[in-house]
């Protein structure tokens, strides 16, 4: 679920003067009209950190301060808040609103965990879900946090799993997908990848609720080393994953693939140019529900792909400096890139100098 809705009346209106005064007033005419906000993190060009929202112009609405780099962002539309993770192996995650109305809060990762990056909430808002380290046992876990009393830890379940990266709440409302990238890493080593010998990617099933696994699928023992990481579900509640490839950089193995429930992993069979193109690194993927496509980039390969969900067929290859952030727009998809452009769904490109986009970006919808 990456299409949440926040009422724009609300998100207007809690706005205020101060707002709309920074706003050239056709750039208000367009954000009052507008279908959606979009938010991601960002590096700017001195060094420091933040999260932004951005209008479906491009435009930069409103920022908060990170502490350290950022990674992915979630959005509970009942609160109307969002929550930026960390990058791994970060201690953080800051929940913001989008106006600057009430300041910030950070959510600290307890003693032996940290985030992985990503988070989701469950459909009422009550609680939020993190992809965690439990780095001394080498394990992953999903966090869980009370949405509704100051964002505290009451618990955690395991994602079977190592490594894990990004998680799904999938259309029953209770089912989490996780893709555990099967790395194993200690904040002792930084980033350090320890295990590349013998990693075991996996693609999990698990109720959010009892913490019980569902299902659980590895990729075959010659793909161990094809770490699953990025997932979006397309209109037929199919999962999408990208994956990134730790071994021989000579390989071209197949770096997409599709989950569906009670099957095995299938790996999506792709041209050749397009899967060099990649560089044996996806590092985003994003549904459009509504052109019935995915698209997958990957900024290691300067690489920007739309996939039909249908066929699995190959719609448009494109060439972005360090693209990676990429979330449905209309009929086709907003991108972002390492050198600071915004590359609208129609085409038209904005370019922020000063800011260094960071890997993921997320559509927030908004009801009228």
């Amino acid at each position: 679920m990456k299409t949440p809705l926040i009422d724009r009346r609300d998100f207007l209106k809690a706005a205020g003067a101060s707002f709309a005064a920074a706003m050239t007033p056709s750039a208000w005419a367009n954000t009052l009209a507008a279908d959606a906000v979009f938010a991601t993190a960002f590096v700017k060009r001195d060094g420091s950190f933040g999260a932004a929202i951005l209008s479906e112009a491009g435009k930069l609405l409103h920022a908060i301060d990170l502490p350290d780099r950022g990674h992915d962002v979630t959005f509970d539309p009942i609160s109307k808040r969002s929550v930026v993770f960390a990058r791994q192996p970060g201690t953080f995650a800051v929940v913001f609103g989008h106006t600057g109305r009430n300041a910030p809060q950070t959510i600290a990762s307890i003693t032996g965990r940290h985030f992985f990056g990503h988070g989701v909430f469950s459909p009422d808002g009550a609680l939020l879900y993190a992809t965690e380290n439990d780095f001394d046992n080498a394990a992953g876990v999903v966090g869980v946090y009370d949405a509704r009393a100051k964002f505290n830890r009451i618990g955690e379940f395991p994602t079977y799993g190592m490594g894990p990266h990004e998680l799904l709440l999938l259309g029953d409302g209770r089912t989490i997908a996780v893709a555990n990238g099967g790395i194993e890493t200690h904040p002792d080593y930084g980033r350090a990848e320890l295990n590349i010998a013998t990693m075991k990617p996996s693609y999990v099933l698990v109720d959010r609720v009892s913490g019980d696994l569902i299902e659980k699928h590895e990729l075959p023992a010659a793909l161990h080393q094809l770490s699953i990481r990025h997932m979006d579900a397309d209109q037929t509640g199919a999962v999408w994953f990208g994956c990134q490839y730790r071994g021989p950089g000579t390989d071209r193995p197949l770096l997409v693939g599709r989950a569906a429930r009670g099957k095995e992993l299938a790996l999506l069979d792709m041209p050749r140019d397009v899967l060099s193109g990649f560089r044996n690194y996806i590092g985003s993927v994003a549904a459009n529900p509504v052109a019935g496509t995915v698209a997958v980039s990957s900024p290691e390969g300067n690489s920007l792909v739309v996939i039909d969900a249908g066929s699995g067929g190959v719609v448009s290859s494109s060439a972005l400096v360090e693209v990676c952030g990429v979330a449905p727009d209309g009929a086709g998809f907003m991108a972002t890139t390492g050198a600071g452009e915004i590359i609208e769904g129609g085409g038209a490109t904005r370019s922020e100098p000063d800011y260094v986009w960071d890997n993921h970006m997320l559509r927030i919808e908004q009801v009228a």
